[in-house]
């Protein structure tokens, strides 16, 4: 079974009328939908924005339909001048850049829980997604996603997630559900449609290009699982 976390309906509904045999139900408030996708079984969630709910979201499909992968498709804002608005990020792994015990002597960005500031994503799904990619035509990079609870808007922020974490892409929720599935010893692989630049222009860029960024997400997560 295949599980597919997004934070926000745009970036669900249009994959959610390929299901085949759809059942719903609503757990912890999160509505979650499963059934059949090209005769592969997978459940998909809604989980909202930000990192407690993306981990409440990823730890209820955990624990109620024990997925064999996890991957969380959405949009994301560009770290990289090599990823424009379309293109899509694949994570080799995540980050948490707002996480900061560092007053202790710990780097930035240090989850103490698993002693680790990078969390490694599934090297066999990053990989069958950039190939997808290059099928379609869609432009894609791997590399690292930095994850926080904030919407990143301005030069100064995005520079400093480009130097400190060598980060190509930024979103709020996929660092949580890395870790939650690297606790869980579940595969897991983040899928990121660019909508904007992380700069001092994401505002306007982000809600003009939201639906287009979303529908390139849906795009490749369908044919990842249709190959």
């Amino acid at each position: 079974m295949i599980g597919i976390i997004s934070a926000l309906n745009v970036e669900m509904e249009s994959f959610r009328a390929f299901i085949q045999n759809p059942t719903s139900e609503t757990i912890a408030g999160i509505p979650f939908v499963s059934g059949t996708v090209e005769g592969k079984e997978v459940v998909t969630a809604v989980g909202g924005i930000g990192k407690v709910a993306a981990a409440m979201c990823a730890q209820a499909m955990i624990s109620t339909y024990h997925p064999d992968v996890i991957i969380n498709t959405g949009i994301a804002g560009s770290l990289s001048n090599d990823l424009a608005i379309g293109s899509i990020a694949i994570s080799t792994s995540v980050v948490q850049h707002d996480v900061d015990t560092s007053v202790l002597g710990d780097p930035i960005g240090y989850i103490s829980e698993i002693k680790r500031i990078e969390i490694p994503a599934d090297r066999t799904v990053s990989e069958h997604l950039i190939a997808c990619a290059k099928v379609l035509g869609i432009r894609t990079m791997g590399g690292i996603i930095a994850s926080g609870d904030q919407f990143i808007g301005s030069d100064e922020k995005k520079a400093y997630l480009q130097e400190k974490f060598h980060a190509i892409a930024c979103e709020m929720e996929g660092g949580a559900i890395g870790q939650v599935c690297y606790q869980n010893r579940i595969p897991f692989c983040i899928l990121r449609a660019i909508s904007d630049s992380a700069d001092n222009s994401s505002k306007m860029d982000y809600h003009a290009f939201i639906e287009m960024a979303a529908a390139q997400s849906v795009r490749l997560l369908y044919a990842y699982i249709k190959a």
